[in-house]
């Protein structure tokens, strides 16, 4: 009990200290927050939910089958980066003036799923950190990997859920 009390302890940190932090779904939360809406921001927030999974996979997998990474982590960054400077210069480039306002559809969950993927963040985190640590607690027992992972995903979500009704103030 005490063991998972522990990893529940460390995914609350973990997951609150990554959901704080600065970098693409942090910007992104706020960006779909201030041009659309809270509904939005909290959307985006949502979308490590969705990714992280073949993530995790995905890392285990490299982590398994590889002993140096640093290609593959080259590529997905060189990915996430481009994709980063299609958002930013989407985001400064003015349009034009148009007085016949259309809605337009934010499309937010998308861009935070694609965000997330192409970022990164995940990747280090759930090769150096996350994997390794929910590997050890399912050697402990399963409700020590069940408790770091529920208690990072829901401090994840949840601080980037709060930046974006604070953004939206």
């Amino acid at each position: 009990m005490i063991e998972s009390i522990q990893y529940l302890v460390s995914g609350i940190l973990f997951g609150f200290a990554a959901g704080i932090s600065p970098g693409p779904l942090l910007v992104l939360v706020i960006t779909e927050t201030i041009m659309h809406s809270r509904k939005e921001g909290i959307i985006v927030s949502a979308a490590p939910v969705m990714t992280d999974i073949p993530i995790i996979a995905t890392t285990v997998f490299i982590l398994s089958r590889c002993s140096s990474s640093n290609f593959v982590l080259g590529i997905i960054s060189l990915a996430g980066a481009v994709f980063i400077g299609y958002l930013a210069y989407d985001s400064i480039m003015i349009k034009g003036v148009d007085l016949n306002i259309r809605k337009v559809k934010p499309q937010s969950l998308r861009k935070g799923v694609i965000t997330n993927f192409l970022s990164p963040h995940p990747y280090f985190f759930w090769m150096t950190i996350g994997a390794p640590t929910v590997l050890r607690a399912f050697q402990v027992n399963i409700a020590s990997a069940v408790s770091f992972i529920a208690g990072f995903y829901v401090l994840l979500v949840g601080s980037k859920v709060l930046i974006a009704l604070l953004v939206d103030r």
